[in-house]
């Protein structure tokens, strides 16, 4: 009769009566892979606050030299650095960088926009120094000459960038267009040597 109710009843075994509840090893599994996800997860921290900090660097120094410039050298004769070799000189620039294009102005702000906005969604995967370097000097040449698109004459998003490094026969620029060309150097030759800004490596 015992053995009838067992039957019919709910089956007394091991499987059963675990069915629905978690394991017993269940818990320190979780733990264990909590901590081995926690370096990751402080170390991509980490990177985004080199990405920020190298930008806000560059974007302090471009911004402090452009005040500078206004302030203390347009309108006024150039000053020689090393003879005619470089020179400081204050230009207004409506174009790209190093002078480029100066009918599309707008068109270069929603440019420098856009790419704000697409390394701040980077910096949530970001995982290499090497790229937190690259760009955040991306980000502050970006951020530096948006600035003087949007604050400056003659108008909204229609501003002229303030340049004023001037080697001998070549275009005048700023700090934020070195900042943009040191980082994209540098993405090329993190992307040559196959190191994506996850931290992963490949060889294709």
């Amino acid at each position: 009769m015992a053995e009838a109710e067992r039957i019919i009843g709910t089956p007394d075994t091991p499987d059963a009566a675990g069915e629905g509840q978690e394991r017993p090893d269940a818990e320190p599994e979780r733990e264990q892979q909590k901590q081995e996800q926690a370096p990751e997860r402080t170390r991509g921290k980490r990177r985004v606050a080199v990405l920020f900090a190298v930008a806000l660097f560059a974007y302090l120094l471009d911004l402090g030299s452009k005040m500078l410039v206004v302030a203390k050298l347009e309108h006024h004769e150039p000053i020689e650095i090393i003879g005619d070799w470089l020179r400081f000189a204050a230009i207004r620039n409506a174009g790209a960088a190093f002078g480029f294009g100066e009918a599309f102005t707008i068109i270069f702000t929603v440019i420098a926009a856009a790419v704000i906005v697409v390394i701040a969604r980077l910096a949530r995967k970001l995982h290499s120094l090497p790229w937190a370097i690259a760009l955040g000097l991306l980000l502050g040449g970006a951020l530096g000459n948006l600035t003087d698109r949007i604050f400056r004459a003659p108008g909204v998003f229609e501003g002229a960038v303030v340049d004023f490094i001037a080697p001998k026969h070549f275009a005048v620029f700023n700090l934020a267009d070195s900042a943009i060309v040191c980082g994209g150097i540098l993405i090329v030759i993190l992307s040559f040597r196959g190191l994506d800004p996850d931290g992963t490596v490949h060889k294709d």
